[in-house]
């Protein structure tokens, strides 16, 4: 299997865990999140170990860093953003007496939806390392051949 392969693997993994522990909240059973996140690492560490391409040069290395930099860069202004209008939402007190019964703003998502959200976003950054590896093996010409 191949590295890129196995980062999507990795993905749709912590997708998956991701609905595991939504349905452990929603009937109030820690129990489905603990084995499925064991069963999850577990998986994660025996696909690794099928992985065939793990030559490290520095023209690997330079593209895995280029990736997760663009990654970071890309994804803490989504997440910050997200996370701030979360923030805006959980801490509203509304000002006595007139609007708590004439008007409230209306709210987006609730502060439960909104951890959901905040760690789906976690699970996707996993896909956007992944396209962007891909973008820079391509740059880098990690998939050309050295020899004639």
């Amino acid at each position: 299997m191949k590295k890129n392969t196995f980062y999507l693997m990795a993905g749709c993994i912590a997708l998956v865990l991701l609905a595991v522990f939504w349905y452990s909240v929603e009937v109030h059973n820690p129990l489905f999140i603990e084995i499925a996140f064991v069963v999850g690492i577990v998986g994660a560490y025996l696909a690794r170990k099928r992985v065939t391409d793990l030559i490290e040069d520095e023209r690997s290395a330079k593209i895995t860093e280029q990736a997760v930099l663009r990654t970071f860069q890309v994804f803490w202004v989504g997440f910050c953003a997200i996370s701030i209008g979360a923030v805006m939402q959980i801490l509203y007190v509304p000002q006595f007496p007139r609007e708590i019964f004439f008007t409230r703003p209306p709210e987006i998502l609730s502060p439960r939806m909104m951890g959901y959200f905040q760690l789906g976003l976690l699970c996707l950054t996993i896909f956007l390392y992944v396209g962007f590896r891909m973008y820079y093996a391509r740059k880098y010409g990690e998939w050309e051949t050295d020899e004639e």
